[in-house]
C-alpha cells in the first residue's frame, strides 16, 4: 500500500512541476514581452497573444488529463470530452480577438471618437 502512495506523490509532484513550468514561461513572456512576438500579427492578434492562448489550453488539457484521470480512459472517450472544449475555447478567443481588433481599427481610423 505504501508503494501506491509513493507513486501518487511522485505523480502529483510531476504534474505540479509541469504546470509550474508552463506558468513560469507565461509569466516571463508577460513581463518581458519580446518585440519579435509582440509586433508580429497572426489572425488579427499578436503572436504573443496566441502563445498565451495555446499555453493556457495546454495547461487546461493537462489538468483534465491528470486530475480528471482521463489518461486511463479510452481515446474516443477522452477526445469526446477534450475536443469540444478545446475547439470552443479557441473559437471564442478567435472571435473576441478578431472583433476586438476590428472595433479598435474602426475607432482609431474612423471619424467616431472614443467614448469609453
Amino acid at each position: 500500500m505504501a508503494h501506491a502512495h509513493e507513486s501518487n506523490t511522485k505523480r502529483i509532484w510531476i504534474v505540479f512541476g509541469i504546470l509550474s513550468l508552463i506558468t513560469i514561461v507565461e509569466v516571463l513572456l508577460g513581463i518581458y514581452k519580446p518585440d519579435s512576438l509582440f509586433r508580429t500579427h497572426v489572425l488579427s492578434s499578436s503572436l504573443l497573444n496566441w502563445i498565451f492562448i495555446i499555453l493556457t489550453v495546454v495547461k487546461a488539457y493537462y489538468i483534465m488529463w491528470a486530475f480528471m484521470h482521463l489518461e486511463g480512459e479510452k481515446a474516443s472517450f477522452r477526445w469526446s470530452i477534450v475536443a469540444p472544449l478545446v475547439f470552443l475555447i479557441l473559437y471564442l478567443c478567435f472571435i473576441v480577438l478578431v472583433e476586438g481588433d476590428y472595433i479598435y481599427e474602426v475607432f482609431r481610423t474612423g471619424h467616431l471618437k472614443w467614448i469609453f
